[in-house]
C-alpha cells in the first residue's frame, strides 16, 4: 500500500507560478513549473540559460560534504565537515569572506555576521563586474528607475557595453525594447541603440549602431555630453566615431520623452572603469535639463544586487568590507577580495555561491594553493575541486526560498519548489551551524 500510494504521488504532476528566475539579475518572477514528483519537468517563459538551470540542476550536483583537495577528497558527514570548518576558523588570524551572488539576502546577513565575529574580511562578486558602477555612484549618485519604469514609459532604449540578447535574453522582451507597456506599445513606439566595441548580436536590432575603438568609452560620452550641451565639437572624430553619428544620437537623446542607458561590463571593465561610469551618470545628468534621462547597470548572477544591499543595511558600505579592526572599514584597493589574495595577507579563504577560480585574476588564486579553502555550493566547480573542505547546499529559489534583488533593487521572494536530495541543508542553515560555534551573533 505505502509503495503504491509513492507512484501514485510520483505520477502526479504539479504547477508552480510566478517562480522567480534564478540565473541573472533580471530575475524573471513569471515563470511555471511544472515538477512531476520531486522533479522539474518543464518551465515555461524561461530563457534558454533560465531553462537549463532548471531542467539541469542536478548535474555536477555535490552530494557529500567532502574533507581534501581534489583526488585525495574524501566523503564525510556534515557534522565531521562543520567539525572541520569551525576549526579552521578558530586557528585563522584573518580569514575572507567571498562570494554571495547566488544565495539569499538571509544567507549574505549571516556571513557578514560571521565575517565580524572572526574579524576577518568580506567580498562579494561585484568587484569583477559592476565594482567601478558601486564607486561611481559614490560619488556622484546615480539617475535610475525600476524596470518597470522603463517597460511602461521609455522611447529610446541604449545599451553600452553589453549584449542582452545573449546575456540576459528576456531582457528585452520583458522589460524594454518589445515589452509592451501602459503608455509605450512595444518596439514600433521606440527607438534603439546599441553602442559597442564589436557588432553583437544586440547591435542586429538596433536603429544605431555605434561602433567605439576599445578602451575610448570615456571619450565618447565626453563628446557626448558637449553635445548635449550645444557645444561644437572641433574634431572629425571621436574614439573611432564620426562626430557626425555622434550628433545623430545625441539628438535622438534629447529628443526622447524618457531616456534610459543600460550599461554593462563593457563599460566598467574596460580602461576608465568608474570613470567611464561617472562620464555616463554626467551625461544623464545633463539630459535631464531637457528630457527624462535614467541609467540602469545590466547586473550579472541573480542576486548579486542583493548582495551589495545587505552588505550596505548591516555595514555601511556596499562591497571589501573589513573587520580586522573590530568595526566595518571600506578601502577599495585595500580591502577587497582580489588585492587581499594577491598580497597573500589573509589566511583562510571562505566561499559561498561563487566559482573565484574560474573568474578571478591568476594572481589572486595563486594565493589558494597556501590556505585552507571552504566552500558551499550545489555543484561540483573549479573552487570545489580544489578546497579543503566542501559542502553541499541547496539551490536558492529551486529547492529552498529565500529574499532576493533584480537588478533594479527591486525586492523579490524566491520560492521554494522541489526537495533537496536527502541530506542536504540550505546554506542559511549550515551558516547558521558555523556561526553558533565559533560564538557569532545569530
Amino acid at each position: 500500500m505505502i509503495a503504491s500510494s509513492i507512484i501514485e504521488e510520483e505520477a502526479v504532476e504539479r504547477t508552480v507560478e510566478d517562480v522567480v528566475c534564478t540565473f541573472c539579475g533580471c530575475c524573471c518572477d513569471d515563470l511555471i513549473v511544472s515538477v512531476k514528483g520531486n522533479r522539474i519537468v518543464d518551465v515555461r517563459n524561461a530563457c534558454a540559460l533560465g531553462l537549463s538551470k532548471f531542467l539541469h540542476m542536478n548535474e555536477n550536483r555535490l552530494l557529500k560534504p567532502k574533507i581534501g583537495r581534489s583526488t585525495s577528497a574524501k566523503d564525510v558527514s556534515l557534522s565531521e565537515a562543520v567539525d572541520v570548518v569551525v576549526d579552521l576558523l578558530k586557528n585563522s588570524c584573518y580569514p575572507l569572506f567571498y562570494g554571495w551572488a547566488c544565495t539569499s539576502c538571509e544567507a549574505i546577513l549571516l556571513g557578514l555576521d560571521l565575517a565580524e565575529a572572526l574579524g576577518g574580511a568580506v567580498d562579494n562578486t561585484s568587484i569583477v563586474c559592476h565594482g567601478p558602477t558601486i564607486l561611481a555612484g559614490q560619488e556622484l549618485g546615480l539617475i535610475t528607475a525600476t524596470l518597470g519604469q522603463i517597460k511602461n514609459r521609455a522611447d529610446l532604449i541604449i545599451y553600452w557595453g553589453c549584449n542582452p540578447v545573449e546575456a540576459h535574453p528576456r531582457h528585452m522582451a520583458r522589460y524594454s525594447v518589445y515589452a509592451r507597456g501602459r503608455f509605450i506599445e512595444g518596439r514600433r513606439m521606440r527607438k534603439v541603440v546599441v553602442v559597442d566595441v564589436r557588432r553583437t548580436p544586440t547591435a542586429r536590432v538596433a536603429d544605431l549602431f555605434i561602433e567605439i575603438k576599445p578602451g575610448y568609452d570615456y571619450e565618447v560620452l565626453s563628446a557626448l555630453k558637449m553635445l548635449v550641451r550645444d557645444l561644437d565639437l572641433e574634431v572629425d572624430e571621436v574614439g573611432g566615431v564620426a562626430v557626425s553619428k555622434l550628433e545623430e544620437l545625441a539628438d535622438m537623446m534629447v529628443e526622447a520623452r524618457f531616456g534610459v542607458l543600460f550599461f554593462g561590463t563593457g563599460l566598467t571593465m574596460s580602461r576608465g572603469k568608474d570613470k567611464n561610469v561617472e562620464a555616463a551618470i554626467e551625461l544623464v545628468r545633463y539630459l535631464n535639463f531637457k528630457t527624462k534621462f535614467v541609467l540602469i547597470p545590466m547586473r550579472g548572477h541573480f542576486n548579486v544586487t542583493g548582495a551589495n544591499e545587505v552588505f550596505t543595511w548591516r555595514t555601511g558600505y556596499p562591497v571589501s568590507v573589513d573587520f580586522s579592526q573590530g568595526y566595518p572599514r571600506y578601502l577599495p584597493g585595500e580591502t577587497t577580495a582580489v588585492d587581499i589574495l594577491r598580497r597573500g595577507e589573509c589566511d583562510l579563504f571562505f566561499v559561498v555561491a561563487s566559482d573565484p577560480v574560474s573568474h578571478l585574476p591568476r594572481r589572486a588564486v595563486e594565493h589558494l594553493n597556501n590556505i585552507p579553502v571552504v566552500a558551499l555550493d550545489p555543484k561540483i566547480t573549479p573552487t570545489v575541486y580544489i578546497s579543503d573542505v566542501a559542502i553541499p547546499v541547496a539551490y536558492t529559489g529551486i529547492e529552498v526560498e529565500g529574499s532576493v534583488y533584480r537588478m533594479d533593487t527591486v525586492p523579490l521572494r524566491a520560492k521554494k519548489i522541489v526537495d533537496p536530495p536527502q541530506g542536504i541543508l540550505s546554506d542559511v542553515d549550515v551558516l547558521k551551524m558555523i556561526l553558533e560555534r565559533v560564538g557569532g551573533r545569530m
